[in-house]
């Protein structure tokens, strides 16, 4: 009688452990829809990157939002012949739809151009960049789950000089990202 009541209170406690976990693994549905109107970000805050490129970015669907499911930025091209350095998120997908100019992106060994309409998906584990090829340029920007993306473009929006090739390998990887080669060139 003893082990079966040793057996079945280890047996429980597992179960209470693993349920007490559980809500980490359960997200909580949004309840109210909201808009972010062409030209304003949902945080109220344009973010201009500096030493990556120059672009701006506005968040349209913040972490908080969607409890880290993902992120939206709309981000506006002020660099052409620009992008950022090849790169991996090793737990992000992450997706592109262009709304005006051109783009060139490398998805591992892919080169794919894409304009006005065209959408671009980048697998997670997958190296990948982009280039601006026109002078203006505007596309949405998704990662899913929405990662550190946020605080990644708030700490290069703060970036007063250049950074050094090592600083933006250091800046990247904090944020859940591995630089594994230069930008995109024009071709």
């Amino acid at each position: 009688m003893q082990r079966r009541r040793f057996v079945l209170s280890v047996f429980v406690t597992t179960v209470l452990a693993t349920l007490s976990n559980a809500s980490n693994l359960i997200t909580m549905p949004i309840k109210n829809g909201f808009i972010t109107h062409s030209g304003e970000a949902r945080n109220g805050k344009h973010l201009t990157m500096k030493g990556v490129t120059a672009n701006t970015l506005d968040m349209k669907i913040g972490s908080a939002d969607t409890d880290g499911g993902l992120a939206v930025f709309e981000q506006i091209g002020k660099s052409p012949n620009g992008g950022p350095p090849l790169h991996i998120h090793a737990d992000q997908d992450e997706y592109f739809h262009v709304l005006e100019g051109k783009y060139r992106f490398q998805v591992g060994e892919q080169h794919f151009p894409a304009s006005i309409g065209d959408t671009i998906f980048l697998p997670r584990g997958v190296p990948h960049a982009f280039i601006q090829l026109t002078d203006h340029a505007r596309m949405l920007v998704t990662y899913q789950p929405a990662g550190d993306m946020e605080a990644f473009f708030q700490e290069t929006a703060q970036w007063t000089l250049p950074p050094s090739k090592e600083e933006v390998a250091r800046v990247f990887r904090a944020h859940g990202m591995e630089v594994v080669g230069p930008p995109l060139q024009v071709e």
